[in-house]
């Protein structure tokens, strides 16, 4: 078991200091998948440094750069810098690194491809992936949020989401999606609890569905890199505006928490660039 020195000097396990922290993260109403990410990333920290200290944490910051892309290397400095307020130590923090801002949005499935997968889907009988990718697709949850819908959450019509900064958001799914997953569930005699299960009868994970989605891409002759979840989010948002030139309600729909996040939507695609670009570019 790995022993660490906390600012008293007495030994303490790594278990107990992340147990400790976890219930911090907790009180301040952080996301499961935000909890899992920070206590990985703790770990991850002491598994290299014994001391949390400013150094350890620049020395941690230049070891992320070395292995990880840009989002990670914030994702972890983020991570380290909530225990340092965790241990009282504020003063230690770091800078997190700058992301070139993109003017595209990058591996957006189209229309065609979207199509094209979910009647693969249902031909095949992958209901589960299936009514995943259309609620995605019609509703532009995040992936953590679609595997906290309920059976109750689709016979309402609706489901309630926390976003950052404790609000509330209501996501209202369309009548014939809605429709047609109550009949797919009264068929397999699901009435009650989470609508996206495993063959163990729990919550299928977000690796899990991830994976099983690059699978079919694979099957199905699609690029994988367009067959992801947060891909048919970004197809919903583009969609939305395409039928609806409301950016201010798209953004409280996505739950970002500035507006300007949902600007990249009003942006072309790096595919539709170089497609434009070679129709326009004949000299």
């Amino acid at each position: 078991m790995s022993i660490i020195k906390n600012t008293q000097s007495e030994d303490v396990s790594l278990d107990s200091i992340l147990s400790d922290f976890q219930l911090y993260l907790e009180h301040r109403n952080m996301s499961a998948n935000t909890i899992r990410a920070y206590l990985y990333a703790v770990r991850q920290f002491h598994e290299l440094y014994e001391e949390p200290s400013h150094a350890n944490l620049m020395l941690y910051k230049c070891y992320l750069l070395e292995h990880y892309k840009p989002q990670t290397v914030n994702l972890r400095i983020r991570a380290v810098n909530s225990y340092m307020e965790y241990l009282k130590q504020p003063d230690s923090k770091i800078k997190m690194v700058r992301i070139q801002h993109k003017f595209f949005i990058e591996n957006v499935i189209s229309q065609a491809d979207y199509e094209y997968l979910k009647n693969c889907l249902q031909r095949d009988g992958q209901n589960l992936y299936y009514f995943a990718v259309r609620l995605m697709a019609t509703t532009g949850m995040r992936i953590s949020e679609l595997l906290q819908t309920t059976v109750e959450d689709i016979q309402n019509g609706y489901i309630d989401l926390y976003s950052k900064g404790n609000r509330i958001r209501r996501v209202f799914f369309t009548h014939e999606v809605s429709d047609s997953c109550l009949r797919w569930l009264m068929n397999i005699g699901r009435n009650t609890g989470y609508v996206f299960l495993n063959r163990f009868g729990t919550c299928i994970s977000d690796v899990g569905l991830r994976e099983q989605l690059k699978q079919f891409a694979y099957r199905y002759g699609l690029n994988p890199s367009v067959v992801y979840p947060h891909a048919f989010r970004h197809l919903f948002a583009r969609n939305f505006i395409e039928n609806c030139d409301d950016i201010a309600m798209l953004s409280d729909i996505l739950g970002h928490e500035s507006i300007e996040t949902t600007r990249i939507y009003l942006q072309r695609s790096a595919t539709e660039q170089k497609q434009m670009f070679n129709q326009v570019v004949d000299w």
